[in-house]
């Protein structure tokens, strides 16, 4: 018993859930009953109730955390590890192959060498965990008392994202994006996929499922540009998504249902959050290379007992005592990035047989190496023709370019405001080759009269339709002739190419946790049997999160650091929408176009003047009466209802 909680001491040693809290509980297979028994919230009962302090059972001033990796999900770590662990600050070390903190969180450059982000992040406003950190974390911008999430309400209340120009065709006319176009056939698939047990989709692609009218639909084309998936891609990831966004999806045509930073990535969250647990003393070691954990097994469990590490070109250990605790990123979808620039292709010197050798996947796999409930790492980075794609970015002074762009804004994109509100994807593009112009500046230091613009592209082996060329093998200037044939502005090129830098990142792993998985091969947040390891980031099991997302990560992390402690505290599951009837009967209508889906006749008439009449979004087709059979006993039900009240 803790000092802390001596007053309680009758109560908690009298206690059932006191030190054996389900750390992560899951609500695809809880049934929401209140019995006794049931003491702490449903698994995801979101709300104020569930943002107690955790209260540690023993005192850690003394344990010393180790992170390998300082992009957000170590980042995370060392949060919970200080707010909720109560664990000193200086306690806390990074250690870090790169030479800049953030991981794949990344955003750099000047006007003269050009800016680089290699990716973007599409926000969600129910990311519980990312925002319950950020809630806490001082802003950038705001003076204090102000956190990153009262900034990022302040800009995105007050200045509304949407898409004017989602999907572009025939040089650069805007394509209608009004309606999702799927057959009937593909909508009973998606209803069907998401009634589907996870344990059933193994291994099983998106294309081994869909037909191929799902595949050319406008749906899929926002679904797949938007969050990056490919055919071959896992079906349980995908289906992960719909649970996960089923709210969204009557926002995902024209974006409104995202939510951007005013910066960069970088600068937006991992700067102020860096600020932050540098102010409590914790230590960020770059130029570190963790080769491996020595982690000692028997009938007990597996121990951490040393870090191996190189720095400066000499290998050393670092001892971790059982009071210690050491916290992993496995894994990573921007490791062995390869770039370019206007004049040259990135240098692609990677191929399967070479694949997955670098700092990051070597780590996991000398893991794996350990012990099967570290995972299966091979799949995940041995098939890099179904894991990669390129990004560019583009640095751009007024040109023909910038002046096309303005065409698909919103807004003026020099006001500071929504811009082309997310990705405008080129639907007839060989490459499949999306762009985006986000909130100007991207950067704090950026000029005023600068853009700074990204685009990507997820086919990789198909040559472009202006330059004969797979993307890799392009440079800058030949993105740039490719992206100028698509806007219907070739014919100024010259004066483009002047006046844009480009800086292109091509990433063998960028989709990598995509890749087909079954059970197993991606291993717990806590092993099991690690007494004082966990591990964080894209490639770890969660019981219903998706991946490819900073809550991910933030959720990974904070489960490790509540298990590891065994706080009274649990991570709650994702929102909990999913199960609410007004977003199940709007997505059957947004996936249906706002026609009348099965059975809509009816149900409005059930509900016409009562309480709950507000659950279908009105359409066109409102007025149009389907009268049956059904409906006559609908009416019959309806007087006899009415009768009751009177």
């Amino acid at each position: 018993m803790s000092s802390t909680t001596s007053k309680f001491e009758k109560l908690l040693n009298g206690s059932k859930e006191y030190g054996n809290v389900n750390h992560q509980p899951d609500s695809s297979k809880e049934i929401q009953i209140n019995t006794p028994e049931k003491t702490m919230p449903f698994s995801d009962q979101i709300g104020n109730y569930q943002r107690n302090k955790g209260i540690p059972s023993k005192s850690y001033k003394d344990s010393k955390i180790y992170i390998v990796g300082s992009g957000i999900a170590g980042m995370a770590a060392a949060y919970y590890f200080i707010r909720d662990g109560h664990i000193p600050g200086e306690n806390i070390i990074f250690l870090d192959q790169l030479h800049v903190d953030g991981g794949s969180l990344d955003g750099a450059g000047n006007t003269t060498d050009g800016y680089i982000i290699r990716g973007g992040r599409e926000m969600d406003m129910t990311y519980e965990n990312l925002w319950d950190i950020f809630q806490d974390i001082p802003a950038l911008e705001l003076p204090e008392p102000y956190s990153v999430l009262d900034e990022y309400r302040l800009v995105n209340d007050n200045d509304p994202n949407y898409s004017k120009a989602r999907l572009i065709h025939n040089k650069g006319q805007i394509k209608d994006f009004s309606k999702f176009g799927l057959e009937k056939k593909d909508q009973l698939a998606i209803v069907k996929l998401l009634l589907k047990k996870k344990e059933d989709l193994d291994d099983i692609t998106i294309e081994g499922y869909f037909s191929k009218s799902f595949l050319e639909s406008n749906f899929w084309f926002f679904w797949r540009t938007m969050f990056a998936f490919e055919n071959w891609h896992s079906l349980l990831e995908c289906k992960l998504y719909m649970h996960r966004f089923l709210h969204a999806i009557d926002g995902m045509k024209d974006l409104s249902c995202l939510v951007f930073p005013k910066y960069n990535q970088y600068d937006t969250f991992v700067t102020p959050l860096r600020k932050f647990l540098q102010s409590k003393g914790v230590q960020i070691d770059l130029n570190t290379l963790v080769k491996d954990l020595d982690i000692h097994s028997d009938i007990n469990g597996k121990v951490v007992e040393a870090i191996i590490i190189e720095k400066d070109g000499k290998e050393e250990r670092i001892p971790v005592g059982k009071e210690n605790y050491v916290i992993a990123t496995t894994g990573s979808m921007t490791e062995d990035t390869f770039y370019g620039d206007n004049k040259t292709a990135p240098a692609i010197d990677l191929d399967n047989s070479k694949s997955g050798q670098s700092a990051g996947w070597k780590l996991w796999k000398n893991l794996a190496a350990k012990s099967p409930v570290f995972g299966k790492p091979e799949k995940f980075c041995g098939n890099i023709e179904k894991s990669s794609w390129e990004s560019a970015t583009l640095t751009c002074k007024p040109s023909a370019f910038t002046e096309k762009v303005k065409e698909l804004c919103v807004n003026d994109p020099y006001s500071g405001k929504t811009a082309t509100g997310g990705i405008v994807t080129i639907s007839d593009s060989n490459w499949l080759m999306s762009f985006t112009c986000n909130r100007q500046p991207h950067f704090p230091d950026q000029p005023d009269d600068i853009l700074v613009i990204w685009v990507y592209a997820l086919f990789m082996d198909k040559e472009g339709d202006y330059v004969k060329k797979t993307m890799p093998q392009c440079t800058g200037d030949e993105i740039l002739a490719e992206l100028a044939y698509h806007l219907g502005i070739i014919d100024q090129l010259d004066n483009i190419v002047e006046n844009t830098i480009i800086r292109s990142s091509f990433m063998p792993y960028i989709t990598s946790m995509f890749m087909p998985r079954a059970k197993g091969d991606r291993p717990q947040v806590v092993p099991e049997g690690c007494k004082n390891l966990g591990l964080v980031g894209q490639f770890v099991e969660t019981n219903n999160d998706i991946v490819f997302t900073m809550e991910s990560s933030v959720r990974t992390a904070r489960i490790a650091v509540y298990e590891l402690l065994n706080l009274n505290k649990q991570v709650p599951d994702i929102n909990p929408l999913q199960y609410d009837l007004r977003h199940l009967l709007k997505a059957a209508q947004s996936l249906n176009d706002y026609e009348p889906i099965v059975g809509e006749g009816l149900l409005r008439k059930f509900l016409k003047g009562t309480y709950y009449e507000h659950l279908l979004v009105e359409n066109a087709e409102d007025s149009q009466e389907h009268e049956s059979f059904f409906t006559e006993q609908i009416n019959r039900l309806k007087s006899w209802i009415g009768g009751i009240r009177d």
